[in-house]
């Protein structure tokens, strides 16, 4: 049903709606990478780093000081 509705797998989905809640994190809050990562429920940070990147040809520092 949700590939119905938004054209994407449910995995696709939260790893879209994890990255919108990072941006958010990484634009609004001191918070280090590796804290995001673990608020997000990853057990390493390196793959929310590996994911982020994926998703926004960026990593989470390379965001993050887009914004300093």
């Amino acid at each position: 049903m949700l590939r119905s509705q938004t054209g994407q797998n449910a995995q696709q989905h939260i790893h879209d709606k994890l990255i919108e809640k990072a941006k958010e994190y990484l634009t609004t809050t001191n918070l280090s990478v590796s804290e995001i990562a673990y608020q997000l429920g990853f057990e390493y940070s390196q793959s929310f780093n590996k994911l982020f990147k994926k998703k926004t040809s960026q990593t989470p520092m390379e965001f993050k000081q887009t914004f300093n």
